[in-house]
């Protein structure tokens, strides 16, 4: 243990929890600010869309390499070098952006760099606990994604809209470097596997997949980011437009982007109080319950546009605490289900397929709003939302055929 290590599960949960909202200083600043990249860089809703996606697939090209090596490197190591990445993809659109290409390049290195320090910042957690700790600690740490988020967009905002988004994205490069002084100086070695002749290669994830609970927990958290990730991606922008449709003598009292750091907020509370509820009354139901809840609220969210602004701002945090009611529960129950020796490569097959959702479910959304009347229609917005929302309104038949299935 490194020295002045923390030996408690409360000190190790929340260092990295602090750190991982400092990691993703940088993850928000581009969805923040769509709105006035749009307008700057003439992107179609498409284009602006494929933006706000790539940060998942340049997170998908690094997870399964950088996730799966922390069961053979020490976790913290894979978490400096990813941090670092992070900055490097920020100061590159601080200093090169300037359209639709630099700016998919740009974010690529920012997913990255989110790929190599979220799941092994996790495994760098729960490598020194067990049972009901290393749930719980699961818990904060997957609600603190949702802390990052909020803080990202509270801050990239202000500075986007007082200093120009050059400044904001100086917070993305100033918030990776601290994480990665805080977790290689304060938490413990992570736990590592020496490679040997009956050890599978570095990527062969046949073992993981070859677990049924696993596989279904892998399932969900793919439908579940899915939703989240696409109302993550046009969050602001949802907001800009119902402000358009606000009277003259009742505007919204504060900035779009105020109003979704808030609403991001709601996630992290929702996020530890399902996994509470799941210890209790069992996590596969409350995991079904939160994902259809979900699922439906969001195919009737965006038809709520011309509503007045507070309740268009109140079914938004609705729906966002629905989503990440079955976060921390996905999360604790994948890496329950997972052999110590293999919590690695769990990670990484978790973190590939949960977030190749994450990055085709805003280009989804921008392609829907397009086709279905462009970004001043009420309409589009509403089935722009229903396309993220319908396989969490499906899961119900999901679920009944399952138990079909395994009935017959």
């Amino acid at each position: 243990m490194s020295a002045g290590a923390p030996r408690s599960a409360v000190a190790m949960t929340a260092i990295m929890c602090v750190a991982e909202a400092f990691s993703m200083s940088g993850f928000a600043a581009y969805t923040t600010l769509l709105p006035q990249f749009q307008r700057e860089w003439s992107l179609s809703n498409s284009e602006a869309g494929l933006i706000g996606g790539i940060v998942f697939a340049g997170y998908m090209t690094a997870v399964p390499v950088l996730t799966a090596l922390t069961d053979r490197i020490d976790s913290r190591r894979i978490y400096l070098a990813a941090c670092l990445l992070s900055a490097f993809g920020a100061l590159c659109f601080t200093l090169f952006a300037q359209g639709l290409w630099t700016a998919l390049l740009c974010q690529f290195l920012i997913g990255a760099g989110l790929g190599g320090t979220y799941m092994p910042g996790l495994k760098t957690l729960t490598d020194h606990l067990e049972g009901t700790s290393q749930a719980r600690a699961t818990a904060f740490y997957a609600a603190c994604f949702g802390v990052g988020s909020s803080v990202s967009i509270f801050i990239c905002g202000y500075l986007g809209s007082a200093f120009g988004w050059k400044t904001a994205f100086i917070f993305g490069i100033a918030g990776p470097v601290l994480a990665a002084l805080m977790v290689n100086l304060m938490m413990p070695r992570g736990r590592t596997r020496a490679a040997h002749a009956h050890s599978p290669a570095l990527l062969d994830f046949r073992p993981v997949l070859a677990n049924r609970t696993t596989r279904y927990y892998i399932l969900g958290y793919a439908l579940h980011n899915y939703e989240l990730f696409g109302q993550r991606a046009w969050m602001v922008a949802f907001l800009v437009f119902s402000a358009t449709l606000q009277p003259a003598d009742a505007v919204m009292v504060m900035s779009a982007a105020t109003l979704a750091a808030i609403i991001n907020l709601c996630g992290p509370l929702m996020s530890v109080t399902g996994n509470e509820l799941s210890l209790r009354f069992g996590r596969q139901r409350i995991i079904f319950i939160f994902m259809t809840a979900s699922g439906l609220f969001a195919c009737v969210l965006g038809f709520t546009a011309g509503l007045p602004w507070y309740a268009v701002f109140t079914f938004m945090c609705v729906h966002y605490a629905l989503m990440l009611g079955d976060s921390a529960a996905l999360t604790a129950g994948a890496i329950g289900s997972a052999h110590p020796d293999q919590r690695g490569a769990m990670m990484a097959v978790y973190s590939f397929i949960g977030f190749s959702a994450a990055l085709i479910a805003p280009l989804v959304f921008g392609v829907v709003l397009d086709v279905a009347g462009g970004n001043r229609s009420t309409l589009a917005w509403g089935l722009a939302f229903a396309s993220i929302g319908i396989f969490g309104a499906m899961a119900p038949l999901a679920r009944w055929l399952h138990a079909r299935q395994k009935s017959g």
